[in-house]
């Protein structure tokens, strides 16, 4: 990985996840509503918890994994998106192996939610003009991310709509060009072919055991 993708990458860790931890909370909802409309007034709702769960927040980090359980994974297609992380590696896993995997990935991202929300505040999410869902089964929505001293990062969701329930959930957003679940498929490839899927697995589950610390939240 060239140094440029590698700051890029390392950018989504500490923003981009969690501008995308504030659209996974929005999207589960029928067609016959807007997603964009429902992703701007739920992320505003999610950061009030927050916001309002400060002092358990700060007693008990965890508290953080409670509110990503109950707001955001419910309304997450983390399935879709674990088998897009797999790509063309997806044939090389034993499928006894799979449950296993999609169940540690939906933790993994439990995780990596709740280590950039402890890090949460002065962001800005700016989206372009409303744009109609209607006959469409996916969409990309288009934002600035925005923080006073800081350049614009401009970002687009990418979401989907389930044919059987017409609900809309999301499952990847790209930064400045970059797709998150690009990043992790081609960190995770190499580990695939040398190690096989037990050590992603391992990996995945190495950060979901570790306990969220936010000592360091100057927030």
């Amino acid at each position: 990985m060239n140094t440029k993708l590698s700051k890029m990458v390392g950018h989504f860790s500490r923003t981009g996840l969690l501008i995308l931890v504030t659209l996974f909370a929005s999207l589960s909802y029928a067609d016959t509503i807007n997603p964009q409309v429902l992703l701007e007034k739920v992320t505003k709702a999610t950061f009030e918890r927050i916001e309002l769960e400060q002092t358990n927040i700060q007693a008990n980090p965890d508290q953080l994994r409670v509110i990503i359980e109950q707001e955001l994974m419910p309304h997450i297609d983390h399935k879709f998106a674990a088998f897009k992380v797999l790509g063309s590696q997806f044939r090389s896993v034993p499928k006894d192996k799979i449950p296993e995997y999609v169940d540690e990935f939906r933790e993994y991202l439990v995780s990596n939610f709740a280590v950039v929300l402890s890090s949460y505040g002065g962001q800005e999410l700016l989206f372009e003009p409303v744009k109609s869902a209607e006959n469409q089964d996916d969409m990309t929505v288009k934002a600035i991310i925005r923080k006073a001293g800081n350049p614009d990062i401009r970002i687009s969701f990418k979401l989907r709509k389930n044919k059987k329930t017409q609900e809309w959930k999301t499952y990847d957003l790209v930064a400045e060009g970059i797709s998150l679940l690009s990043s992790k498929r081609n960190e995770f490839a190499s580990i695939i072919r040398q190690q096989g899927i037990e050590a992603v697995i391992d990996v995945m589950r190495s950060k979901n055991n570790k306990p969220l610390n936010i000592a360091s939240n100057s927030n």
